[in-house]
């Protein structure tokens, strides 16, 4: 085994990492002006104990924990096998979310009954929507399915600051900066889901989900008078 991945591997190493990078997030938020809008009716709804789907960018997935109070309620997010999914995961679970690992060896549906049975136990569900490997801003259907499949209403948020890094991933990882403004966006989806929709539904669902979020994180970034 060579040094780095040894090093890659290593608990310590690991556990290093997750704390800087939370410590780094938190710093910028703290340092930085923000304004929350649209909030509201999402968190009356996880105040009195009714889930909601939380649904995002993959890209602007890093100040999640600042786009859910999870003071409010619990969330679960789903989060990838690889190497840099696992450690944004443990990042989450510092800041109060719970997560669910996603696996190859984990089918799809094995997936859905769990994020279901979290729902059904009173916890909300947050979602990259692309991720986790893309392509970028092309929404997957599961936010649909799970929708259908447990009635919750479904949310979209995203956050965007005049300045911020971003990270040569395959979808522009943008992380905050300190001493900078931002804005925190949430809307509802107004899309409601039938119990049984046809495959040509589903298709038009998904892609007003899709346009919802690209909405509301082209608004965010005009907010911060980014093109």
């Amino acid at each position: 085994m060579s040094l780095r991945k040894k090093i890659a591997d290593s608990n310590a190493f690991n556990n290093a990492v997750e704390g800087l990078i939370t410590a780094y997030v938190k710093f910028c938020y703290r340092t930085s002006r923000w304004s929350r809008s649209g909030f509201g009716p999402m968190e009356e709804l996880v105040e009195s104990g009714t889930p909601v789907i939380m649904v995002l960018w993959h890209q602007r997935l890093v100040m999640s924990p600042y786009l859910f109070d999870s003071s409010k309620g619990r969330i679960c997010t789903l989060t990838s096998a690889a190497r840099a999914g696992r450690l944004a995961g443990k990042v989450q679970e510092r800041m109060g979310f719970d997560t669910i690992p996603m696996s190859s060896r984990k089918r799809h549906v094995a997936l859905s009954r769990e994020v279901l049975r979290r729902i059904k136990a009173g916890s909300s569900v947050g979602i990259a929507a692309d991720g986790p490997r893309g392509p970028a801003r092309v929404s997957s259907g599961v936010p649909i399915i799970w929708a259908r499949s447990s009635g919750c209403r479904v949310f979209t948020i995203s956050f965007a600051q005049r300045q911020t890094l971003r990270l040569p991933t395959w979808d522009k990882q943008m992380f905050p900066v300190p001493f900078s403004r931002g804005v925190l966006m949430c809307r509802e989806w107004d899309e409601t889901v039938p119990r049984k929709p046809s495959p040509e539904q589903t298709e038009e669902l998904r892609l007003s989900l899709e346009t919802a979020l690209n909405q509301i994180t082209d608004d965010a970034d005009a907010a911060v008078g980014r093109s």
